[in-house]
């Protein structure tokens, strides 16, 4: 009884201080000097029609790189500390056969969601989306595959050197940049193009697909080894 009244409580106080910053809070109509120069200058300095991918893949490159970074060292963790918990599971579980339906839809909808997710990050400099976003819906492939058949086996090669060749991509492209344009991941590595077309932006699209590749790799190697160990 006191716990729960001391979780009311609690509840309670947290409430009260989220409804004064809701109530306080009031939006600001004009943009700061940053925001102004990015809403302002983005179009015209990198061609890019999407002003947030500008500002995540050129004017903060090197962010992008860390978060990137982040996404790899957690999918590595992920397999490594899964692949020491199979070591020491010797049976194997029998699962119970997929339905018709998820099995026939999966067939289905695997190919529409591969194209959706490039469609994503190729189209990023446009359109809202990017490699962060087509990476994790291309993943979802997988993992519709492994909800259909559990004991289903993805190529860890296969997706290792996809991962690798993308980064090796990402990195070269941004050393290029520093070397070629104005700094690391600069997308005037190539010519600005024709506003809004899919041929814009310099090299925005090119590291936003690598990226798109990479992430999805590294979602994908996630599942399959959270997937192998629950078969384990």
């Amino acid at each position: 009884m006191i716990r729960r009244f001391a979780v009311f409580l609690l509840l309670l106080g947290l409430g009260v201080i989220f409804a004064k910053l809701l109530l306080g809070y009031t939006a600001s109509e004009e943009l700061n000097l940053t925001a102004r120069y990015y809403a302002e200058h983005t179009a015209q300095d990198l061609g890019a029609a999407n002003i947030v991918t500008a500002i995540i893949v050129t004017y903060r490159g090197l962010d992008t790189l860390g978060e990137v970074t982040v996404l790899f060292l957690t999918a590595a963790i992920i397999g490594m500390v899964l692949a020491q918990g199979r070591k020491q599971q010797a049976l194997q579980r029998q699962l119970p056969a997929s339905g018709e339906l998820l099995t026939t839809g999966s067939r289905l909808l695997v190919p529409l969601i591969l194209l959706l997710g490039a469609y994503v990050f190729i189209n990023g400099h446009l359109t809202p989306g990017g490699g962060f976003q087509g990476g994790a819906i291309i993943a979802s492939a997988a993992l519709l595959l492994l909800l259909t058949d559990p004991l289903k086996r993805f190529s860890h090669r296969l997706i290792a050197r996809v991962e690798a060749l993308s980064g090796l991509v990402f990195i070269t492209i941004g050393v290029l940049g520093m070397v070629y344009a104005s700094g690391f991941l600069d997308s005037r590595l190539l010519p600005s193009g024709t506003f809004g077309t899919l041929f814009s932006a310099g090299v925005i699209p090119v590291i936003y697909s690598v990226i798109g590749l990479k992430v999805g790799a590294e979602f994908t190697s996630m599942l399959t080894n959270l997937a192998e160990t629950e078969q384990s």
